[in-house]
């Protein structure tokens, strides 16, 4: 609720600190003392359009802060939450607007700049202003359908509808994207079966390129490896051979070796490994020229096979070693293909279900809707003749909408309607004469959706214009007993508004050494008595009129 507004400099407003409390607080004084004044400094705080023409007379700027008591689950607190906001210790959230004579103005929430948007956002949900305000949510049809829901106590059956239009939204998108896979899968199917048989054709195998790649390499040095292995050869045999030379040697040395005291020791030896070495060294080109017969067309065909497998590989964008994965995969998407059919028609199945489901959740919570429409219009009915409105009809409309826009709160609109003469067509809300009538029409629907409407705070502006005697203590009684839910501000001429107050302020036009000021005084029992008298009487206040105005305080008392 709203706790206290501070005014600097706002047309006639010089300073001005207010306390609020909770229940009705009601708001009078003389034609132009500056009402409306209050209110248009409230609407900046509350992000409400700035004119310049606000700003006081000399003064650079104005400013306005509100401060404001909320829950922490309210609409407030999650608003600023979603920016990264939050309410200060013990609840408080403090509104400031300040105003350039130029135009410009800033706008702060918790002392913290953010846009004028999200101070009107954060205000909105703070609080109601019906009147000179169009800051009136009660006559947008898109708040219809929650007040109702609200009004009925439909919590479960709204979540269960919430639930169902989400579980249908998922079931409809699996099985979107299923047709939309099988679909692409039948558009490809031809080529799918082109490009898997022409790998299946080729039959690739991981790691296949290195080894044709390395004999290729190999068979290609073919001729020049054969001629130095001949060469070799030859060299190994020319004249005795290096075999038989190193025998010889070995035979003539080992032959004195006795008589040389241990000198050829040494020599014996090694003759003896170079020819076994020999040996070996020509036996192995033997066995390796023997391994190597190059043929080539063995040559050619690795040729072919390397640059086929490189070729498909390119074509289908991938590693020589990712054609073998390539083939698999393309055989198991071919392979899907009738399988996708089936999973497809279960998902349709899964969507058809869930449709039904969600339709028969839309179908109770629209027969709950239809009672609480009821209950609504008469509540309503009861509140509208003592506001001098006997011969208005208040209509909650639900009209069924097409499947296109079902949405996850329902099949149906809901829109208050109201006639204001017998016999005329209900027409919506927001399209009836503005003015007193409008306002206690709202003030009719906010005593029956007084539990249901999450504003915290309501302000009328002049609800009681153009009615007295009865009507005017009706209305008096409707805002007590909505104050009793809420915090409510009322700006009244009615006396019989004025006493039902738990709280009066009165506003007055001073004169100041540079002009005029609007000044607010908190009236105690007595002063609002005087006041009271004042509403009764007019200009010169009677011990009649005093006398009225005290059996008026004293019937709200009782």
């Amino acid at each position: 609720m709203l706790t206290s507004l501070s005014v600097k400099d706002v047309v006639l407003i010089d300073r001005l600190n207010l306390d609020f409390p909770g229940g009705l607080c009601v708001l009078t004084g003389e034609t132009g003392a500056g009402k409306s004044i209050l209110l248009d400094s409230l609407g900046l705080a509350l992000g409400v359009r700035a004119e310049a023409r606000l700003v006081r007379a000399g003064a650079e700027q104005a400013s306005v802060t509100a401060a404001f008591q909320v829950s922490a689950d309210g609409a407030a607190a999650l608003a600023m939450k979603e920016h990264g906001l939050k309410p200060e210790a013990g609840g408080t959230v403090i509104l400031r607007r300040i105003l350039s004579a130029d135009g410009r103005s800033r706008a702060f929430i918790n002392d913290e700049p953010v846009s004028v948007g999200l101070l009107r956002q954060v205000g909105e949900a703070l609080v109601e202003i019906h009147g000179q305000f169009d800051n009136q949510r009660l006559m947008n049809p898109a708040s219809h359908r929650d007040l109702l829901d609200a009004f009925g106590g439909h919590g479960k059956a709204a979540d269960a509808c919430r639930k169902a239009w989400n579980a249908w939204q998922e079931a409809a998108a699996a099985r979107a994207r299923a047709a939309d896979e099988l679909a692409a899968a039948r558009r490809d199917e031809d080529y799918l079966r082109h490009a898997a048989k022409e790998l299946a054709d080729l039959a690739p195998r991981p790691g296949e390129e290195a080894e044709l790649a390395r004999d290729r390499a190999l068979m290609m040095a073919g001729e020049k490896i054969i001629e130095a292995m001949n060469a070799a050869q030859a060299a190994l045999n020319d004249g005795r051979g290096v075999e038989g030379s190193l025998q010889a040697a070995l035979r003539a040395v080992e032959s004195v070796a006795g008589k040389a005291e241990g000198a050829l020791d040494e020599a014996v030896a090694a003759l003896g490994r170079a020819a076994a070495e020999a040996a070996e060294a020509q036996a192995q080109i033997e066995r390796a020229s023997a391994a190597l017969e190059f043929d080539p067309g063995a040559l050619e065909k690795a040729e072919e096979r390397l640059f086929a497998l490189r070729a498909l590989a390119r074509k289908h964008g991938v590693e020589v070693d990712g054609l073998a994965g390539l083939l698999a995969k393309l055989e198991g998407r071919l392979a899907a293909l009738d399988t996708e059919s089936g999973d497809l028609q279960k998902l349709e199945q899964a969507e058809a279900q869930a449709r039904q489901a969600y339709v028969k959740a839309a179908g109770a919570l629209r027969q709950a809707r239809e009672a609480a429409a009821k209950r609504l219009d008469k509540a309503m009915a009861g509140e509208l003749a003592p506001l001098h409105l006997a011969g208005a009809r208040f209509e909650t409309a639900l009209a069924p909408q097409e499947a296109d826009a079902w949405g996850p709160q329902g099949t149906e609109k809901v829109q208050f309607l109201v006639a204001t003469n017998p016999g005329a067509a209900p027409a919506p809300l927001n399209k009836i004469a503005s003015g007193g009538e409008l306002a206690r029409f709202m003030l009719a629907l906010k005593v029956v959706l007084a539990d249901a409407d999450p504003v915290p705070t309501l302000i009328f502006d002049e609800v009681d214009a153009g009615i007295g005697g009865a009507t005017a203590a009706a209305v008096g009684e409707r805002l007590a007993r909505l104050g009793g839910a809420v915090q409510v501000l009322v700006v009244t001429h009615s006396p019989q508004v004025a006493a039902q107050g738990a709280a009066h302020l009165k506003v007055k036009k001073a004169s100041a050494k540079d002009g005029a000021a609007t000044t607010v005084d908190v009236l105690d029992r007595d002063a609002r008595r005087e006041e009271i008298a004042r509403m009764l009487a007019g200009t010169e206040v009677t011990a009649e009129a005093r006398a009225a105005a005290l059996s008026l305080l004293d019937r709200r008392a009782s």
